[in-house]
C-alpha cells in the first residue's frame, strides 16, 4: 500500500458516497456567499444573494424585474451595502477562492506525481523563487507591476535550477526531483533572508514582511484577471492530465508500460503547477499549508484516484481559503496576514494527519 493510499485510509478505494462529493462541490458557494456578508459592516445574505443577482441579470441585459421577487426587485438593499459587496468584498473573495483552487490543485498534483502526501508547493522550489523575486522587485522598484514580473521571473528561475540539478537521462528518481526542489529553495529563502536584512527598516521592510507573511488587502480587478488566468491555464492543464498523474503515481516502469513519458510528463504538470503557484505569489505573497493539507483531507473522503481528487481539492481549497480570509479580516481590527491563519490551521491539522498516518502504518 502506498503512502497516498494509505493517507486515503483504504487502499485507493473512495470513502465517501457520491452526495458527500456533491456537497463538496457546492462548498465553496455556500461559503463565498457567507464571506461576502460577514464583516465589521454585516450585509444580509438575503441582501447578497439579491445585489449579486440583479448585477448578473443587468450584465446581460435581463430587465431584473421580472426575475426577482418583488422586495429585491425594487432594491431592497442599501446603496452602501452594494459598494461594500461588490466593490470591497466581493474582488477579495474571489481572489482568495481562485488562489485556493490553484495552491490546492497544485498540492494535489505534486503529491500524486512524487508519490508522497508530505510533498507540497513549497517543495519544488517555486514558491520561494516566486517570494524571492517578488522581495527583489519590491526592494529595487516598490509594488505593483514588478512585483508581479518579479514573482513568475523568480519562479520560473527556480524551476529551472531545479531541472538543472536534476538533470541527467530525463528519468531520474523521484526522490532525486523532490531533494532538487529542496535545496533550490533552501538556497531562494536564504536569499530572501538576505534581502530582508539590507532592506531600509523604515521604507521598505514593512512592505517586504507583510507581503511575505500574505494577504489579500490589495485584492482588485485587474489583480483577480491575472491570478484567475494564470490559474485557468495551469490548472486546466493539471485538469487535463489527471489521468496521467494517476499513472506516474503507480512509478515509472508502470508508466512507461501504459504508454506514458515520465520525465517530459513530469516537466509539464511542474511548469503548470509553477504557473498558478507564482500567481498566487504575485498577488497576495506566500500563503503556505494550503496546498500539503487539503489534498490530504479530501483524499480521506474521496479516495486517491486523480480523477476525483483534483477537481474536489480545487473546490475545497477554494473553501478553505476563502473562509481563512475573511477570518483574518475580521478577527481584530487590524487586519491579520492569512498566511498567519492558514498555518495556525493548517499545523494541527497536518500533525494530526501524520499520527493517523503512522497508525495506519503499526496496524
Amino acid at each position: 500500500m502506498s503512502l497516498l493510499d494509505a493517507a486515503a485510509g483504504r487502499p485507493g478505494r473512495p470513502v465517501a458516497a457520491p452526495i458527500a462529493i456533491a456537497a463538496l462541490v457546492l462548498l465553496p458557494v455556500v461559503t463565498a456567499m457567507l464571506c461576502l456578508s460577514a464583516g465589521r459592516y454585516q450585509v444580509p445574505a438575503a441582501h447578497v444573494f439579491g445585489i449579486l443577482l440583479h448585477d448578473l441579470l443587468g450584465l446581460f441585459g435581463v430587465d431584473p424585474a421580472g426575475w426577482l421577487p418583488s422586495g429585491w426587485a425594487a432594491a431592497s438593499w442599501t446603496p452602501t451595502e452594494r459598494i461594500v459587496v461588490t466593490t470591497v468584498r466581493l474582488p477579495r473573495v474571489l481572489m482568495a477562492g481562485i488562489a485556493g483552487a490553484g495552491l490546492a490543485l497544485s498540492g494535489a498534483v505534486l503529491q500524486g506525481m512524487f508519490r508522497n502526501p508530505l510533498v507540497g508547493p513549497q517543495t519544488i522550489g517555486a514558491a520561494s523563487g516566486a517570494s524571492l523575486g517578488g522581495v527583489v522587485a519590491i526592494l529595487l522598484f516598490g509594488f505593483g507591476l514588478p512585483v508581479h514580473l518579479g514573482a513568475f521571473g523568480g519562479a520560473a528561475l527556480a524551476l529551472a535550477a531545479v531541472l538543472l540539478v536534476h538533470r541527467g537521462d530525463g528519468v531520474s528518481p523521484v526522490l532525486t526531483l523532490v531533494l532538487a526542489g529542496v535545496v533550490v529553495g533552501a538556497f531562494c529563502g536564504a536569499l530572501v533572508g538576505f534581502v530582508t536584512f539590507i532592506a531600509d527598516p523604515e521604507v521598505k521592510l514593512p512592505g517586504i514582511v507583510f507581503w511575505l507573511l500574505g494577504s489579500f488587502a490589495a485584492a482588485s480587478w485587474p489583480n483577480l484577471a491575472l491570478l484567475a488566468a494564470c490559474t485557468i491555464v495551469g490548472g486546466g492543464v493539471m485538469l487535463a492530465m489527471r489521468w496521467r498523474v494517476n499513472v506516474l503515481s503507480l512509478g515509472d516502469e508502470e508508466a512507461r508500460t501504459l504508454g506514458v513519458e515520465p520525465g517530459r510528463d513530469r516537466v509539464i504538470l511542474l511548469a503548470a503547477t509553477c504557473l498558478a503557484i507564482s500567481a498566487q505569489v504575485a498577488v497576495s505573497g506566500t500563503i503556505g499549508w494550503v496546498g500539503l493539507v487539503i489534498p490530504n483531507l479530501v483524499r480521506m473522503v474521496v479516495g486517491a484516484d486523480h480523477r476525483r481528487l483534483l477537481p474536489v481539492s480545487a473546490v475545497a481549497g477554494a473553501a478553505f481559503l476563502m473562509a481563512a480570509d475573511t477570518l483574518a479580516r475580521d478577527l481584530s481590527a487590524a487586519e491579520i496576514p492569512v498566511g498567519i491563519v492558514t498555518a495556525i490551521v493548517g499545523t494541527p491539522v497536518f500533525a494530526w494527519l501524520l499520527r493517523r498516518h503512522a497508525r495506519g502504518q503499526a496496524a
